[in-house]
């Protein structure tokens, strides 16, 4: 269904389009919306600036209704460019040092957002239209450079690397139902939800294409990367962003593979992603409300403190582990089944990554809920029942997807549209049952190296202290925590070094005329005042010089 109607001009019509992809996002987004609004009430009760907070919720979902639903890629824009500006002042309102981190986002996704937009007049002057519904480029060398164009600014804002930086940080200095909002539910939707349209209906995306591959490689990096990082994390948080990024690696692989069930798997692990990693931030915002803190060093044994927190926790990290039969199995290994038709590399990018996503669960719970209780926290009591209903409602949906997994499979399936052709039933167990026995295999190796982990170290909080200080790896991870390979601060030493040259650039030119100029002029004039000493037959010998100068002059 479109709705087109006069606009700005120029050919620029307000069209909007709904279709089975675009209702399922809107769906999603909007009770996603409802819930963190819910959580937020008693959460942001008596601190500063809660009346903007939730305001800037509202917009950011008007923002994202407006951008799913647009056709015209100039009105697409306009929202998509609105939910940069929620970001930035719902990151601002958070802890004193936040106005750094909000900088650093609004650069990072700002800069992607103009890479966006020159794929967009790319592909409206190669397309002749800038309506979605009408636009089918194929990938050749301009219309790959516009689908890169528009691949940065979609990947970008559903927080892959390499433009990834901003959300840890915002993890610590923003308020926390920003992110269970927006890195993990409302930007994920958004920036997934317009991959999948270039690469289905706006370009012809085919598994030849080197597009395919790139796609692929940007996924398998960011699950692995990003995971490794999470590994290491002491705060509960902060873990949790790293794996926000990672889970956005399967659904680029997924998509990327150009395969029926690659960009089935990478759009249900969208919604699934969406759904156990708000309700694991929810976890860590109750667990910061009555503890007081997110420092894993400083919490321990509240899981019997806090029963509905700790099991809707237990369910969501289940959930993004891969474990069956809760949800994310079941998308996991739809994109597994794809990434090994592609290439065995890809496939073992996305299993070590589930690998890494375990143990770090496995370290976050038990560090969290199951080590020696804290003396200061024997008083502990359970969040409001407001706080926990919207993560108990989370947690029950990420059982549902699994168990009931033909549902949004069956939802999702008629996107695929002509890349549908000869697809098998989603429904289940995949059909390839030794990817599912490899799968817990791997389940069962992090469960092992946890358990050894804990053993040799004796607690959970260090209980893959022995991957991070291993040879190689420790040198590795300093670099990485001291932001060494951070993208952002790589790109602002860059820009530093070449505003000081620059600067001693100007500096120089300023010296040649306003110093070296001034004493040059000056001392000429001087040595001129001298010569003149009134003696007529001095200026006669100076003239006749002058003029046998010129007559040589001519002569030559």
């Amino acid at each position: 269904m479109i709705m087109d109607l006069p606009w700005i001009g120029f050919g620029i019509n307000f069209s909007l389009r709904i279709d089975q992809l675009s209702a399922f996002v809107i769906i999603a987004a909007n009770i996603f919306g409802l819930l963190v609004a819910l959580y937020s009430i008693p959460f942001m009760k008596g601190k500063r600036f809660a009346g903007q907070f939730f305001i800037y919720l509202l917009l950011s979902l008007i923002f994202i209704n407006g951008a799913v639903l647009a056709d015209n890629l100039i009105v697409m824009l306009f929202f998509w460019e609105g939910l940069l500006v929620t970001m930035f002042a719902m990151i601002m309102i958070g802890s004193r040092n936040a106005f750094r981190t909000a900088i650093k986002a609004f650069i990072i996704v700002g800069i992607s957002d103009l890479c966006m937009m020159l794929g967009i007049i790319l592909a409206g002057h190669l397309a002749g239209t800038l309506e979605m519904s009408k636009i089918n480029l194929p990938l050749d060398a301009l219309g790959s450079v516009s689908f890169i164009l528009l691949m940065i600014g979609a990947i970008a804002k559903g927080g892959s690397m390499p433009f990834h930086s901003w959300i840890p940080d915002a993890a610590i200095d923003a308020p926390l139902p920003f992110m269970a909002f927006m890195p993990a539910a409302i930007e994920k939707l958004l920036g997934i939800y317009f991959l999948a349209r270039i690469s289905l209906n706006m370009f012809q995306l085919t598994t030849t294409s080197w597009i395919s591959t790139l796609l692929m490689t940007i996924g398998a990096l960011t699950i692995l990367l990003a995971v490794m990082m999470a590994l290491i994390q002491k705060d509960f948080k902060k873990l949790l962003s790293y794996h926000a990024i990672s889970q956005v690696g399967y659904m680029i692989l997924g998509i990327g593979t150009a395969l029926p069930a690659g960009i089935i798997g990478g759009l249900f692990h969208m919604i699934n992603n969406a759904m156990y990693k708000s309700c694991l931030f929810l976890t860590g915002g109750s667990v910061e409300k009555q503890t007081g803190t997110t420092d894993l060093s400083r919490l321990g044994g509240i899981g019997m403190k806090m029963p509905v927190t700790f099991t809707c926790f237990i369910i969501t990290a289940l959930s993004i582990s891969g474990v069956p039969p809760f949800n994310g199995f079941f998308s996991k290994e739809l994109v597994y089944d794809a990434s090994l038709e592609r290439g065995l590399i890809f496939y073992l990018a996305a299993v070590i990554g589930s690998f890494f996503t375990a143990a770090s669960f496995l370290k976050l719970g038990h560090a969290a809920f199951v080590d020696r209780a804290r003396e200061e926290q024997k008083n502990l009591k359970e969040v409001p029942f407001a706080m926990q209903a919207p993560m108990i409602l989370i947690a029950l949906g990420c059982i549902i997807f699994g168990v009931f997994n033909y549902l949004p499979l069956g939802w999702l399936q008629p996107v695929l549209g002509a890349h549908g052709a000869n697809v098998h039933s989603f429904a289940g167990f995949p059909a390839n049952l030794m990817l599912v026995f490899i799968t817990l295999i791997v389940l069962a190796a992090a469960l092992l190296n946890h358990l050894y982990g804990v053993w040799k170290r004796g607690s959970g909080l260090k209980a893959v202290d022995h991957i991070h200080y291993a040879p190689v790896l420790s040198g590795i991870y300093d670099r990485a925590e001291r932001k060494v390979f951070d993208p952002y601060d790589i790109g602002m030493s860059i820009v530093y070094f070449l505003s000081r040259v620059l600067e001693r650039a100007d500096k120089a030119v300023d010296w040649v005329y306003e110093i070296l100029t001034v004493k040059l002029a000056y001392g000429l004039t001087y040595y001129i005042r001298k010569a003149h000493g009134g003696n007529y037959a001095v200026y006669m010998a100076w003239s006749l010089v002058g003029l046998l100068f010129v007559v040589i002059f001519l002569v030559i």
